[in-house]
């Protein structure tokens, strides 16, 4: 249900607050999905030994991180911009290292910015499924994470739930191949069907802006 008033979000009792392109609305609490996928253990895995080799810093370590966080800026569900705690930017830092396959670090890196994507067209059918983006080969150093979404209907606009499908090599030439991937998570790309992608460039532990693109399976 849509009202007027102060901006919220959160949930109290059985209600929770929030909002959409629409203005803010409420609705009942749901209980929130419990699949325990091995990707969701994963994750939960992840943040359980962050938090472990977190107690483990030095106070100068924990300091490094907290410089970092603040240069680190976010925006909540209600537009509100915001920056890192240290333990926040150690988590951000060694979480996309680890999806990206290089060593976690205990003292804080220099800020990266990678050099995000200025293009990137679809090859989708039911036998294909690859990305070709500009500019190509990426930056030294610079990486793709290739998220997808699973298979919806060709008249839907909106996409809130990706799933890492790939990490290309460091300076990586276009196009990336994700059919093998993709068929393995989410089944073979069904004509009439819509995918969506979001596609990040990283560097040392730092992803740049996502480029959000779709297509109909052809």
């Amino acid at each position: 249900m849509k009202f007027l008033g102060p901006p919220s979000s959160g949930s109290y009792a059985q209600t929770t607050w929030s909002r959409n392109r629409f203005g803010q609305y409420m609705r009942s609490r749901a209980t929130p999905v419990n699949p325990a996928t091995v990707a969701q253990m994963g994750v939960r895995s992840r943040l359980a030994s962050n938090a472990a080799a977190w107690r483990t810093l030095t106070d100068a370590q924990r300091a490094g991180w907290l410089s970092l966080g603040m240069m680190i800026s976010r925006t909540d569900s209600l537009g509100q911009a915001y920056t890192l705690n240290g333990f926040s930017a150690y988590c951000l830092v060694n979480n996309n290292k680890l999806a990206a396959g290089d060593a976690t670090v205990a003292a804080a890196p220099a800020l990266a910015t990678p050099a995000d994507l200025l293009t990137a067209t679809l090859t989708l059918t039911a036998a294909a499924f690859s990305i070709a983006y500009t500019a190509t080969p990426l930056a030294a150093n610079n990486r793709l994470f290739v998220f997808a979404s699973p298979q919806r209907s060709a008249g839907v606009s909106f996409e809130a739930d990706y799933r890492l499908m790939l990490v290309t090599a460091a300076a990586a030439a276009s196009p990336a191949v994700i059919l093998t991937e993709y068929t393995a998570k989410f089944g073979v790309p069904v004509v009439g069907n819509r995918i969506f992608l979001s596609l990040q460039t990283y560097e040392g532990g730092f992803k740049g802006s996502p480029l959000t693109v779709s297509q109909v399976v052809a």
